[in-house]
């Protein structure tokens, strides 16, 4: 059984069809990247198992329960919450006040701010700071860590890397194992190719709202991505 998997699942924007029976898998402890180019799907996929999409209850299931059809807050009581594209955090609100604000439901778990300001450190002794007056990778940080004061099972993070630099991104990522190690699961949506596949057990590539490809990154040919996630031939 898998801890969260949708089926079929498709969603709309107005009359505007985004997602076309899209189906995938997040088992217990892994990290699925989602890849695609912009306008593939991707983040309409994240925002449906978020609840932030409503959808009818089977097309999405956490722990074999039909979830499609709840709203946001409830998906975060089950555990699962997300970490937007652009970060999204509150620029009148403090690092500190940001990251208590994600707990605020108050699930249980390893995730409070002493455990998240020994993820990242820099946090800490900027904890006071206006959350406008950070780098764009020490907000990132701060939107991971608002995500993760929710204790969640399945962490959603919506292009973690993108505007960053490298070294940024790599020490954002250098994160991961031990979000993992806490219990979370992880659904990656990235446009950076190389990156998901040095984090991901399994990648899904996105184009026009369907799924083109999938499995794990060792069995996936450089020329076979190409094709999934351009729709042509390498």
């Amino acid at each position: 059984m898998a801890l969260l998997e949708t089926r079929g699942l498709t969603a709309f924007y107005g009359d505007f069809q985004a997602l076309f029976g899209v189906d995938i898998r997040l088992e217990q402890g892994e990290t699925v990247a989602i890849i695609g180019a912009n306008g593939a799907g991707k983040t309409t996929l994240l925002r449906s198992v978020a609840g932030v999409v409503r959808n009818v209850a089977d097309a999405v299931r956490l722990d074999d329960r039909p979830v499609g059809a709840l709203s946001a807050a409830s998906i975060v009581d089950l555990g699962v919450a997300m970490v937007p594209e652009g970060r999204r955090l509150f620029p009148s609100l403090s690092v500190e006040e940001n990251l208590v604000i994600g707990g605020y439901k108050r699930r249980p778990g390893p995730w409070d701010l002493e455990a998240v300001y020994g993820l990242f450190p820099v946090l800490r002794d900027r904890r006071n700071s206006p959350s406008t007056a950070l780098s764009g990778g020490q907000q990132q940080m701060v939107a991971i860590g608002r995500a993760l004061m929710a204790n969640p099972r399945v962490l959603l993070c919506d292009e973690l890397s993108l505007g960053l630099a490298p070294v940024v991104i790599r020490d954002i990522y250098s994160a991961f194992p031990r979000i993992r190690a806490a219990g979370a699961s992880l659904i990656i949506v990235e446009q950076d190719i190389g990156q998901a596949l040095k984090v991901a057990d399994r990648v899904y590539c996105m184009m026009e709202g369907r799924i083109t490809l999938s499995g794990a990154p060792a069995d996936l040919s450089r020329e076979a991505i190409h094709a999934a996630y351009f729709g042509i031939a390498a």
